[in-house]
């Protein structure tokens, strides 16, 4: 997809506008107190963790357990996030998140957590998580108007690192004063106000114009339309560069509170503390970071400042120093994630929107999980110094990336167009009928053959994005005038999901291709079954003249060429 004009990305009412409305107010102030318990109980595990072992791996592999989920089951979870009611989704994974919790807490509360068995709970603690997000992260746009939508994206980020920059300091006084199962039980509690608000919300349902796709298709729709999305797939890898690269300060915080600053339980919450605090100051200012630098140099600053604070962690002895340069580390952390997030989540169709966010928790949560296992290994062999002084260098070498993988400019969402024209249809088809082969045949002029033909690589993209497949482009030997466009889809249901995806967007990349026909006739497309006999009904049958009219009264009213 080309990149779409750069927009404002907050609205003239400024970050709080997405406040005003009650709901969004009243999840948003339960996510808070739930995003506070998940700090709490992040703090406790992890010095639990410390006082049952000495390994710097084991200890790293708590902030493993707890992101690794996400990486694991974001996209079915965001694949079920399209399919099903989305508030339904929040509050069952918010019940199997409270069940780990609570399972953590009676074990740790009877004296019979091992190292092996808070990590499973933290595991399943992660899970209800990481099935919960695509739900939550994509029902925004459903809870404030679109224009207020960046503002909102960006609170929920504040409302995240608030809780980061208090959280761990409370954690740390509650492991010091009520023992390990305390954070365990207050992050159980702080679970029922978010359940509680999303019970409240009176969600309407936007019912679609077609049956929703079975799972596994789901999955492989949300896959290959990210596949087919360059600017999507750009902002994905650099996500999971940050992450591996710059999670060691995340996963390797225990260690500079206990080895380098010699300090216990609560020293590490006030480092935690620390690098939330920043995070808070950094989302404060995305508004102004979007306004005056593109998502590339945003970035390369993000990169270059965490490389530098780190390598003041690693030297610092004196905690305030430390905590001055974590404070740095979080603005720049922050502002990094909020940039990629505001690429995906702006840039993805309401259709596949939780799929494209799950793709980018996954990608996001899974470069953490894999940086933090290997920055724990690599601690266990040089010490927690070198170990961030490497993730110092990697970090201020980062910008580099920019050379291959340019972040693309920050559009407008991708939005959907009204829903298109039934095609002329005489076969009584149903639901699985196909394949499905389309044929759309332009007359070119050939002088603009070469433009024509690179016009097309963007619609092969917009089409394969969409669920098309085997597409091709051909020119006719004995006519250089004609060309046609081929793809298939595997079924007529399939067929009608394809061709009532185009954005905006998407629509005015295929006029631009339209623009080079040439002749009095318009382009010409035809429609074939590629297994006429045994995929539909026999036209005696009854049964196919009432499946044909639900299906095509589905494709709604508008014009479309393919």
């Amino acid at each position: 997809m080309t990149d779409a004009p750069k927009s404002r990305p907050f609205s003239a009412d400024g970050i709080t506008a997405p406040l005003r409305n009650l709901t969004f107010r009243r999840i948003w102030l339960a996510s808070l107190l739930s995003n506070l318990g998940i700090m709490i109980q992040g703090v406790g595990a992890a010095w639990a963790m410390t006082q049952m072992t000495s390994s710097a791996d084991k200890i790293a592999l708590v902030q493993t357990a707890l992101t690794l989920p996400q990486m694991l089951i974001s996209v079915p979870a965001g694949a079920i996030a399209d399919m099903h009611d989305r508030r339904i989704v929040a509050l069952v994974s918010l019940g199997i998140a409270l069940a780990g919790a609570t399972g953590l807490t009676a074990l740790a509360w009877v004296g019979l957590v091992t190292s092996n068995l808070l990590l499973v709970l933290c595991f399943i603690v992660g899970s209800g998580m990481a099935l919960m997000a695509p739900a939550w992260q994509s029902s925004v746009n459903e809870q404030v108007p679109s224009e207020t939508l960046p503002a909102a994206i960006a609170l929920n980020g504040i409302s995240y690192n608030i809780a980061r920059s208090v959280g761990p300091a409370i954690g740390g006084v509650v492991v010091a004063t009520a023992g390990a199962a305390a954070p365990f039980a207050l992050n159980a509690m702080l679970y029922l106000p978010l359940m509680l608000a999303l019970f409240l919300w009176k969600r309407t349902p936007q019912p679609s114009r077609l049956p929703p796709e079975k799972l596994g298709r789901a999955i492989v729709s949300g896959v290959r339309y990210i596949c087919h999305s360059p600017s999507i797939k750009i902002v994905l890898t650099r996500a999971v560069i940050i992450g591996v690269i710059g999670g060691g300060i995340v996963a390797l915080m225990p260690l500079v509170a206990r080895d380098l600053l010699h300090g216990g339980a609560q020293t590490y919450g006030i480092m935690l503390s620390a690098f939330g605090v920043g995070a808070v100051i950094g989302a404060l200012n995305i508004a102004e970071v979007c306004k005056q630098m593109s998502g590339e140099a945003a970035i390369r600053a993000c990169g270059l400042s965490m490389g530098g604070a780190i390598t003041a962690v690693s030297l610092s002895r004196e905690p305030v120093l430390t905590a001055l340069a974590l404070v740095v580390a979080g603005a720049a952390w922050m502002i990094a994630w909020a940039v990629f997030n505001l690429g995906v989540q702006l840039s993805a169709p309401r259709w596949v929107a939780g799929r494209s966010l799950a793709a980018y928790q996954a990608a996001s949560s899974g470069g953490i999980a894999i940086g933090s296992w290997g920055w724990g290994y690599l601690t266990e062999a040089v010490g927690v110094e070198m170990a961030l002084l490497v993730s110092a260098a990697l970090l201020l070498a980062s910008p580099l990336t920019g050379v291959w993988l340019r972040m693309p400019r920050v559009g407008a969402r991708g939005e959907e167009t009204e829903a298109f024209a039934d095609p002329e249809v005489r076969l009584p088809l149903t639901a699985r009928s196909g394949p499905l082969v389309v044929e759309v045949e332009y007359r070119v002029a050939p002088e603009n053959a070469r433009a024509f033909h690179n016009a097309m690589q963007d619609v092969q993209l917009s089409r394969k994005r969409n669920g098309a497949y085997g597409w091709s482009i051909a020119r006719d030997i004995a006519d250089p005038e004609l060309w046609t466009e081929r793809f298939h889809c595997p079924t007529w249901l399939d067929y009608l999901r394809q061709r009532n995806r185009s954005t905006q967007t998407e629509l005015a990349i295929e006029q631009q291709a339209r623009a080079f026909h040439i002749g009095p006739n318009p382009v010409r497309v035809r429609r074939m079954l590629e297994r006429p006999f045994g995929s539909v009904h026999n036209t005696l049958d009854p049964g196919a003249a009432e499946v044909l009219p639900e299906m095509r009264n589905a494709a709604g009213a508008a014009g479309v060429i393919h």
